[in-house]
């Protein structure tokens, strides 16, 4: 059953939280309550806020259970477990730019952005803390310097505050939607036409909560434009997409919509996908554009395939027996 909004003040991104029950929501458990109107945030963190009492109902501890009533005031902050010490370890990764302010890389597939849970080290932040130890006092603790992500099996393009000025207006940059960002996408079929666009909202999935999808009335706006590159006999596409929001998976959910799923994608692919043709999800940040945030110049990088893409490209190639021009 899908409840109607609370009245709301949330701030999770330092986990306060700050709720007023609805007539319509009168009579809801205490966690079902959360999960709905908090749905950004994980099942099991909300529950665990209830358990230690972090998250309180008109200012008392209650079990999850409990049934809310109209106007009762649910508030508090999110139980975080205990950070983790961050250690620098060398993991590879591609500079393309630096200077004193930031530093402009390619991730490789494979290497997730930050420490989180199953994925302690051996991450892009412990191989940026290698790199360049001051990057440590920059932003978020667990996630120093960190603007922006790549999903792990998505490749390509970031960039990387090196100063805590440089990180608040870069931060500002991207919510402004002024920094330009470009995909290269394997797809699934034949899209029938060169060019198109997609404005579809994205939220939390109703059901499988770690996945994201197309949410006509809780989701947030999203836009994302896309090119065709090139079509293979194979029966796949390559494309260029150009997102104007950055929401969680949002290139991933738009294609699927679409009925076109990005090559290799497990999660949002046909029937989970068909990984086995694939070394992963096939899609890559591939330019980034926007005005340095302290000298005020012009930024415009691209980061070139890495290997295991362009050997897909190359495959469909001979297959197709149709020439592949470099992508620009």
């Amino acid at each position: 059953m899908t409840l109607p909004s609370a009245s709301i003040s949330v701030d999770t991104s330092h986990g306060g939280i700050d709720l007023r029950v609805s007539p319509e929501q009168a009579g809801s458990r205490f966690d079902h309550f959360l999960v709905l109107t908090v749905p950004e945030t994980s099942r099991v963190i909300l529950v665990q806020s209830i358990r230690q009492g972090f998250i309180l109902v008109d200012g008392e501890k209650k079990k999850s259970s409990y049934r809310l009533k109209q106007g009762e005031r649910v508030s508090g902050t999110l139980f975080q477990q205990p950070s983790p010490e961050l250690i620098a370890e060398e993991v590879p990764f591609r500079i393309l730019f630096e200077d004193d302010y930031l530093l402009i890389l390619s991730k490789p597939p494979g290497v997730v952005v930050h420490p989180g849970s199953g994925n302690p080290s051996g991450t892009l932040v412990n191989g940026l803390l290698h790199h360049c130890r001051t990057i440590g006092d920059v932003g978020d603790e667990m996630r120093p310097g960190i603007v922006h992500r790549l999903d792990k099996d998505t490749s390509g393009i970031m960039v990387v505050a090196k100063t805590e000025p440089c990180h608040r207006l870069l931060i500002q940059a991207f919510k402004a939607r002024s920094v330009q960002k470009e995909y290269l996408a394997l797809l699934s079929g034949t899209l029938g036409r060169e060019t198109g666009r997609v404005v579809a909202p994205i939220g939390r999935h109703p059901v499988h909560r770690q996945k994201m999808a197309i949410c006509e009335r809780k989701g947030r706006y999203a836009a994302s434009s896309w090119q065709v590159v090139e079509e293979y006999e194979t029966g796949y596409s390559l494309v260029r997409v150009r997102i104007e929001t950055g929401r969680t998976h949002q290139i991933r959910v738009h294609m699927a919509s679409l009925g076109h799923p990005v090559a290799g994608d497990m999660v949002y692919g046909r029937g989970g996908g068909h990984k086995q043709n694939f070394p992963r999800q096939m899609l890559h940040a591939h330019k980034l554009g926007f005005l340095h945030p302290i000298t005020g110049r012009e930024i415009a990088f691209s980061a070139p395939l890495w290997p295991d893409f362009q050997e897909i490209l190359e495959m469909f190639r001979h297959q197709g027996d149709e020439e592949i021009g470099p992508v620009s």
